[in-house]
């Protein structure tokens, strides 16, 4: 049976999956900024070393976008779960095991991002 507690908790849900969305699509906005960033940098500076460090961190944009969207994806899976009445009142165990986790890799994704913008930019502020 569906309770209020339940409406109510899968009401919170939805906010929280529409601010995780959201949070995803300013970090991939965020994303192509640092890489058409470092794309003019490319074209002036083109020493052997920064090429170098430029591609790694061209590398860790590339694999930035994909972490998001594999998040994005689980996020939407999820949303569509309890979306569904039926598997509100089969699987509330289920459905918050998944959500601790994309929970988990917000907070990776957060941390992670933020580390790798400002390693960047440090990194751009002292070699350009």
């Amino acid at each position: 049976m569906v309770t209020v507690d339940n409406i109510l908790k899968f009401e919170q849900y939805r906010h929280e999956f529409n601010t995780w969305k959201r949070t995803i699509d300013f970090f991939k906005q965020e994303n192509a900024f640092l890489k058409n960033r470092l794309s003019k940098v490319v074209d002036v500076k083109s020493d052997k070393f920064f090429l170098a460090k430029a591609e790694q961190y061209q590398n860790q944009f590339i694999i930035q976008d994909e972490f998001m969207d594999e998040l994005k994806h689980d996020i939407h899976v999820l949303d569509e779960i309890i979306g569904n009445v039926e598997n509100q009142l089969l699987s509330t165990k289920k459905i918050e095991t998944k959500r601790t986790k994309i929970h988990n890799e917000m907070q990776y994704l957060e941390k992670n991002f933020t580390s790798i913008k400002n390693d960047f930019n440090d990194y751009l502020l002292q070699n350009v």
